[in-house]
């Protein structure tokens, strides 16, 4: 059906993985800027993880995407991508000092994942720790006033859309919810919108924005694999969703603490996914 143009608009705000453009956050935001974006997700600036970076750096960050003009959809942090034979403390202490980054880039948003199991382990022998252990960061992030967003990362608890809900229901808080990621349910065998988008939708408030293909698990743009990108987009549409639509390419390569594509790469990723996005009546911006 074709929108009328006194149609109301659907504008979803547009971000994108920083340090998969580059390790200096000027050329990573002249190259978001050029692709439309007006915010930055932060897992790294000048080959830093975030959950090592300094006052001083983060406030030079932060003067870089102010004059830039962009600001800070989310951060990446590496926050439960951890063995869980780790104490509680170690990630509640790791996430103070991602929350005051937070507080230093202005935004609510800090990505999170759930903890690998031990060598030997399957997810039901971990669950209770994840659940001790989730929630004891939730309430770390009530009390600061931001957000956690789980990521289903491939090889956490969390990596099912089963689990995931797992998690959002035992932990039952509203400082924790849903970074919702094709590509790395088609990692672990998922259809993502047939498996797990109804189950999960009341938790879902972040989209990262990545494909992949189901034979092999190489990613690949959007559209292009087995991520149901185009159906998760409309369904997202017609629910109202308003939130951030954030690349996360992974075209280059990918590592245990995040992924790389360069500015080609990430272009490619870019226009990729704006063409979904403009199939269905979406703005970027």
């Amino acid at each position: 059906m074709t929108e009328t143009s006194n149609a109301a608009k659907t504008v979803w705000p547009l971000s994108g993985f920083g340090d998969e453009v580059d390790p200096d956050p000027a050329i990573q935001a002249a190259v978001l800027l050029a692709l439309g974006a007006r915010h930055i997700e932060v897992r790294s600036a000048w080959g830093v993880n975030v959950s090592e970076l300094t006052p001083e750096q983060v406030a030079e960050l932060k003067a870089v995407l102010d004059s830039n003009g962009l600001k800070v959809s989310a951060v990446a942090s590496p926050i439960g991508k951890v063995d869980i034979g780790l104490p509680v403390d170690h990630e509640v202490q790791r996430l103070r000092q991602i929350i005051s980054v937070a507080k230093g880039l202005d935004t609510k948003y800090i990505r999170i994942f759930s903890f690998y199991p031990a060598e030997g382990q399957g997810p039901e022998d971990i669950r209770e720790d994840v659940i001790t252990r989730m929630r004891a960061l939730a309430a770390e992030a009530e009390g600061a006033g931001v957000v956690l967003l789980h990521e289903n990362e491939k090889g956490i608890y969390g990596d099912t859309p089963q689990r995931v809900l797992d998690i959002m229901e035992s932990v039952d808080s509203p400082a924790l919810r849903v970074a919702w990621d094709n590509a790395n349910f088609v990692q672990v065998g998922v259809r993502p919108y047939t498996d797990g988008y109804a189950m999960l939708r009341p938790y879902l408030e972040y989209l990262q924005v990545k494909d992949a293909v189901m034979a092999t698990g190489a990613v690949v743009p959007s559209g292009e694999g087995d991520g149901e990108l185009d159906a998760t987009i409309a369904a997202l549409k017609a629910d109202g969703y308003a939130g951030f639509a954030s690349l996360e390419p992974h075209l280059a390569s990918a590592f245990e603490l995040g992924g790389f594509s360069g500015p080609v790469a990430f272009g490619v990723a870019a226009r990729a996914f704006a063409t979904l996005a403009a199939k269905n009546g979406i703005e970027l911006s």
